[in-house]
């Protein structure tokens, strides 16, 4: 059996590191805790755990606050969390039975990384991350903000999720450790323009972020999986600047990148759908539907191959006066998502205008 060192950093966590550690108990070998200047009781409850409690001078670099805390690592692999990361008692399970038989000659294992959940807690996020490593392969962290491993060998995919449960409001201190690189003339790598774009577009400076992922597509050296969600984050600034025709033309340039995948298929139905133009809708919904799943490392919105398309179709199909047909994906749709306010209205509005001809998903054809 491998044993494995825990390494965080954090600061300001007691609300969230209990539940995190305790989730690692019997998984982790050692546990080891780098504090960035916490002025509440994050320390307390680490010692609660046993951990190895180390400071940290915080330098505005994730990376170099990261590599410290492998560096402290004793053991055969190194973990990594957040302190609002969790693994499910499920999960738990998986990641023993990975400890036991996992060869020694993996130097990476990425499991899911479960960021988003709906009402009836589906998971709607996800992308893969590499999360468990070999201590002495010396993979490094790359990147003041926006932080990533950098890892090679032999890499496994497990079945093991991490789950995310943010419970912090989101700030603006990784938008003004990027300011502060402007400001001292750094130039930027493609993924540095890539996430300051994100950046500037999550606190709404919408003409900035279109400057700055067209900076970062003009570099034509970004990572496949950016390139799709740059343009795709690009087009909803354009249309937020009323500009809806770029905003379709830069929709379209993912296709510069990878076949259809059903954000994008989702997405152009929704424009459509805007040009009252239903035909068309249809046709890309119904391929968002029967699209291979994407495999990569990039991020899934599971959303859109599944529930959204369904009650989007619901809605073209009423509109060109098909309610039978537009019935039936609505009753799709909460197949997928039985609490979803919009579908549950959706069924009544069907159960008045059908009558008797109303019908259930659990009464049509299997």
């Amino acid at each position: 059996m491998v044993t494995i060192s825990l390494c965080m950093i954090v600061r300001n966590e007691e609300n969230s590191l209990h539940q995190c550690l305790s989730s690692v108990e019997g998984i982790a070998d050692e546990m080891i805790i780098v504090d960035t200047g916490s002025t509440d009781k994050t320390k307390e409850v680490a010692a609660e755990f046993g951990a190895i409690l180390h400071d940290f001078e915080w330098i505005d670099d994730f990376a170099a606050a990261r590599n410290y805390a492998f560096s402290q690592a004793t053991q055969e692999y190194i973990l990594w969390l957040d302190a609002d990361d969790t693994i499910t008692e499920k999960d738990r399970v998986l990641f023993k039975e990975l400890k036991r038989t996992l060869a020694s000659d993996v130097h990476s294992v990425t499991m899911t990384y479960n960021l988003a959940f709906d009402r009836d807690g589906n998971v709607t996020s996800s992308l893969r991350r590499n999360r468990l490593i070999r201590r002495d392969c010396q993979f490094q962290w790359i990147g003041p903000v926006h932080e990533y491993l950098a890892v090679g060998g032999n890499i496994v995919n497990s079945d093991v999720c991490i789950t995310h449960k943010k419970d912090k409001e989101h700030t603006d201190r990784n938008l003004q450790i990027y300011r502060k690189r402007v400001e001292q003339g750094e130039q930027f790598s493609p993924r540095d323009l890539y996430y300051y774009a994100n950046e500037l577009r999550d606190h709404s400076l919408v003409q900035d972020a279109t400057e700055y992922y067209e900076k970062f597509l003009a570099t034509g050296q970004g990572w496949i999986e950016d390139n799709f969600q740059a343009c795709l984050k690009l087009a909803e600034c354009y249309e937020q600047l009323e500009d809806q025709e770029k905003g379709f033309h830069t929709l379209c340039r993912t296709l510069l990148y990878d076949t259809p995948r059903a954000e994008f298929c989702c997405k152009l139905g929704a424009y459509f759908v805007s040009k009252q133009q239903y035909n068309q809708s249809i046709y890309w919904y119904e391929l968002a539907l029967h699209l291979p799943p994407n495999e990569s490392m990039g991020i899934r919105n599971l959303a859109m191959s599944t529930w959204l398309p369904q009650l989007q179709l619901s809605l073209c199909y009423d509109r060109i006066g098909q309610h039978h047909k537009a019935n039936y994906h609505n009753e799709l749709a909460l197949s997928f998502y039985p609490s979803h306010p919009s579908m549950l209205y959706n069924r009544n509005y069907f159960k008045n205008l059908l009558g008797s001809e109303y019908v259930e998903i659990n009464r049509f054809p299997k």
